[in-house]
C-alpha cells in the first residue's frame, strides 16, 4: 500500500499555446518516495453547457499545491474511488467551478499514475488487472472545421474508421495513406488552406458533403476500397450551428430546420460509407436527437458528446437518444465520474469512446483509460502534430507489449465490412 507524500501543481501549454495545468503525484510508504504519477489537463473549443468548468490556471495550480494537495496527503494511491471523492466533495459545485475542472483532472489522474508507477505497472495494465485487452479501433480526423477551423466547414470533424484492418497498427498504416492522400487532393485543386487545430487538413471546401465526396476519393486514391477497408466517421458539433431555432449552415449559406437536418444526413448515410455520427442536433434539440436515432440508429453509431458530456445521470436519462457515448475525462472531472458512465453504457448497451479534445498535450493518458477499460474505439484527433502522434504511438507500444496475448481487434466485429 503506497500513500501520497507530495502533490505538485505546474502551469505548462498546450497544442494551442495556452496554458494548462499538470499535477504530479509522489508516492511512497512510510516517509520514504517510491513512485510518481503525471497528468496534464487538456481543453476543449467546442463544449457543452454541461462541462466540468476550467478556471483560471494560475488559481488551479494554487488549489493543487494547496488545498489539494493538503486534502490528499498520507492519502492511500490505490483508492482512486475515495480520492475523488475527497476532491468532489473539496470543491462542493455541480461543476467543478471551485477548485477548477482543469486542477481537479490533472490530479486524478496523477494519482492512477502514482499507483500505477508503485505497482510497477503501466496504466493500462494497471486498470485492466487480469482482464485480456485489444487495441481500441482508431477514429482518425482527415479534416478539421468548426470550431477547430474557424468554420472553413461547417462539420467539425470528418475522420476516418480503417473498419476492415487485423490491428491497431494496420489501421494506423492504412490511416497514414489516406491522410496523405487527402492533402494531395486538395493541392492538387488548390482548396488547402493549412493544418487544423487537431491536425487534420484545413479545407477550402464550397459544401459541407464535398468533404464526404473527397473522403471517399483519397480513401480510393490510397488504394482502398470505401466502405469495405476504411469508412467515415462525422463529428458535425451541431451545438455550434443551432441559432434561433434552425440549424445553420455558413458554408452554403441556407439554414435548416431539425426535419431538414435529419434529412439531409439520412442522404448521406444512404450515399456514403458513413458509420459514426457524433452529435447530428444540438445538446437541448432532445427530440431531433431522439427521432434521428429511431430513424437511423439501426444503420450508424449516433454519439453523444456535448449532449451527455461524460456524465452517468445524463446518460441514463437518454430515453432513445444516441446509441454511443464520448467518453472525456476533463469533460466531467475525475477518473472514477468517467468509468461510471463507461460501466453505465455497458449496462444500457450504448456504445463508448474515449476522446481527446483539442486543446491537447504529449499526455497520453486517454490510451490507456481505453486499453485497460476495454473500451472499443479512440478518438484522438488526426495523424499529424506531435500532441496527437504521441497517442498513436503510445498504442503501437501498448500493442508490441500485448503481443499475441490480445483479445481480437475489434474493427470488424463492430462495424463489419460493406461496400458504399
Amino acid at each position: 500500500m503506497a500513500k501520497i507524500l507530495n502533490v505538485r501543481g505546474r502551469r505548462v501549454w498546450d497544442s494551442r499555446g495556452r496554458a494548462t495545468v499538470e499535477a504530479e503525484v509522489i508516492v511512497g510508504r512510510g516517509a520514504t518516495p517510491l513512485a510518481s504519477g503525471r497528468a496534464i489537463a487538456p481543453a476543449g473549443a467546442s463544449t457543452g453547457s454541461g462541462e466540468a468548468k476550467n478556471i483560471d490556471v494560475r488559481k488551479a495550480v494554487e488549489h493543487v499545491n494547496g488545498v489539494m494537495r493538503k486534502a490528499l496527503l498520507t492519502a492511500r494511491v490505490e483508492d482512486q474511488a475515495a480520492i475523488d471523492r475527497k476532491l468532489i466533495e473539496l470543491d462542493g459545485t455541480r461543476d467543478k467551478s471551485r477548485l477548477g475542472a482543469n486542477a481537479i483532472v490533472a490530479v486524478s489522474l496523477a494519482c492512477a499514475h502514482a499507483a500505477a508507477a508503485a505497482a510497477k505497472k503501466p496504466l493500462w495494465r494497471y486498470l485492466a488487472g487480469n482482464k485480456p485487452v485489444a487495441l481500441p479501433v482508431p477514429q482518425i480526423q482527415i479534416y478539421g472545421g468548426g470550431a477547430h477551423a474557424r468554420g472553413s466547414v461547417d462539420l467539425q470533424d470528418y475522420m476516418l474508421v480503417c473498419i476492415g484492418a487485423g490491428s491497431f497498427s494496420e489501421a494506423l498504416e492504412w490511416t497514414a495513406e489516406v491522410y496523405r492522400a487527402a492533402g494531395a487532393r486538395l493541392a492538387k485543386r488548390n482548396r488547402l488552406a493549412g493544418v487544423a487545430d487537431e491536425g487534420g487538413w484545413w479545407p477550402a471546401f464550397k459544401s459541407n458533403e464535398e468533404g464526404l465526396a473527397e473522403l471517399v476519393g483519397a480513401i480510393s486514391d490510397a488504394g482502398f476500397e470505401p466502405g469495405r477497408d476504411c469508412a467515415i466517421a462525422l463529428d458535425v458539433a451541431a451545438t455550434q450551428l443551432l441559432r434561433g431555432g434552425r440549424y445553420h449552415l455558413s458554408l452554403e449559406n441556407r439554414s435548416l430546420s431539425a426535419e431538414q437536418m435529419q434529412a439531409m444526413l439520412l442522404r448521406w448515410l444512404e450515399a456514403y460509407p458513413i458509420v459514426s455520427i457524433e452529435d447530428p442536433f444540438a445538446e437541448n434539440d432532445v427530440a431531433a436527437m431522439k427521432a434521428f436515432t429511431k430513424a437511423a440508429g439501426d444503420k450508424v453509431q449516433i454519439v453523444g458528446d456535448d449532449y451527455f458530456v461524460t456524465s452517468e445521470q445524463k446518460l441514463r436519462a437518454a430515453g432513445g437518444a444516441c446509441n454511443t457515448v464520448l467518453l472525456k475525462p476533463n469533460q466531467v472531472g475525475t477518473l472514477s465520474e468517467t468509468l461510471a458512465c463507461w460501466n453505465a453504457s455497458r449496462e444500457l448497451g450504448y456504445r463508448a469512446i474515449v476522446s481527446a479534445r483539442s486543446g491537447e498535450t504529449e499526455d497520453v493518458s486517454i490510451v490507456h483509460l481505453a486499453v485497460g477499460w476495454g473500451v472499443p474505439q479512440l478518438k484522438v484527433g488526426s495523424f499529424s502534430r506531435s500532441e496527437r502522434m504521441a497517442k498513436w504511438n503510445e498504442g503501437l507500444r501498448i500493442e508490441e507489449a500485448l503481443g499475441g496475448k490480445q483479445l481480437i481487434y475489434p474493427a470488424r466485429r463492430l462495424f463489419g465490412r460493406r461496400k458504399s
